[in-house]
């Protein structure tokens, strides 16, 4: 039974943390220029860099006439750079040969574009999962996304691309979660609260994180407790009802997953966050939020399931 609220796509993606691929000089900027949006994460930020100048921060790419259009690690125009170049490393300046300046500008246009297309992928308006877009714009140009609805039928972008997400899987690592609190619960509370203001897509989402711009519910339930735990567990709301350990309402803990029967179907699905609340991915037209359980879903019957 499909219902509303959770979807039953699984998407593949690119997501988590860095691996050891990364060179150690430029680590810490990649990592800080892929925390600057959900869509954008770091792995594909480096895998972008490795695509565009092969970790060269003396990079420079000429035109047929050898006129040079491209400088730099991140391989911006200068067009591109007067409007996005960001200083990097605190100096006063936005320098395009500073790798620690390129990088960070290269999360703030990547993520820049993210949002500009995010309306026009969860409106069907653009076919394609936010990160390929989004990837397609940074080489074709967001005008060459919009009328194509799509990546465009360029030999050049399609291959770009492809290439940046097959890259990206070398340097995909283990997510780190901040906090105090090591436990696994606390974990998956900490994952699901940095997907706060993630819109809302029916169908989005799975292990990877977020795909065609967001969540749906039960894609940020089985999101938050992969990354957190490693363990990957039934993609719907409703299968996720039969898996893991059943845990009375009065027992519950933070990191425990609630799938309500708010529609008589077990439709909806949330992560415990403590203090009679939830994190969750509502509704079309909203975004992953905390959300206060009482008085509104104290109403329906729960199923609590412990993943940990």
């Amino acid at each position: 039974m499909l219902v509303a609220g959770c979807g039953m796509v699984d998407h593949g993606g690119i997501g988590g943390g860095l691996s050891g691929a990364v060179p150690d000089a430029y680590r810490a900027f990649v990592s800080r220029a892929g925390s600057i949006c959900p869509q954008i994460p770091p792995a594909i930020i480096a895998a972008q860099i490795e695509a565009e100048s092969s970790w060269n921060p003396k990079a420079q790419s000429h035109d047929a006439q050898g006129n040079p259009i491209a400088d730099g690690i991140s391989q911006f125009i200068p067009g591109t750079w007067a409007v996005y170049g960001a200083d990097g490393n605190g100096d006063g300046k936005a320098d395009v040969w500073d790798p620690a300046d390129a990088i960070l500008t290269q999360g703030v246009y990547d993520c820049a574009i993210a949002k500009r297309l995010l309306p026009e992928v969860a409106g069907g308006n653009v076919k394609g999962d936010i990160v390929s877009v989004t990837l397609a714009a940074y080489n074709a140009g967001e005008q060459a996304v919009l009328n194509s609805h799509g990546i465009p039928p360029y030999p050049e972008t399609q291959g770009y691309v492809a290439r940046i997400l097959s890259l990206a899987k070398k340097y995909q690592g283990a997510e780190e979660i901040p906090g105090g609190d090591s436990s696994a619960g606390a974990k998956i509370v900490e994952v699901a609260r940095r997907q706060i203001g993630t819109p809302y897509v029916w169908g989005g989402g799975g292990t990877a994180g977020p795909t065609g711009g967001g969540f749906d519910c039960s894609g940020l339930t089985q999101y938050s407790v992969y990354v957190a735990t490693g363990k990957v567990i039934p993609r719907t709301s409703q299968t996720q009802r039969t898996a893991g350990k059943s845990v009375p309402r009065n027992a519950m803990q933070p990191g425990d997953v609630i799938v309500f029967n708010n529609d008589g179907g077990w439709g909806h699905v949330g992560i415990y966050a403590g203090n009679g609340q939830m994190i969750d991915a509502p509704r079309p037209g909203k975004t992953v939020e905390v959300t206060s359980l009482s008085p509104y879903w104290t109403q329906f019957d729960w199923d609590v399931r412990r993943f940990t």
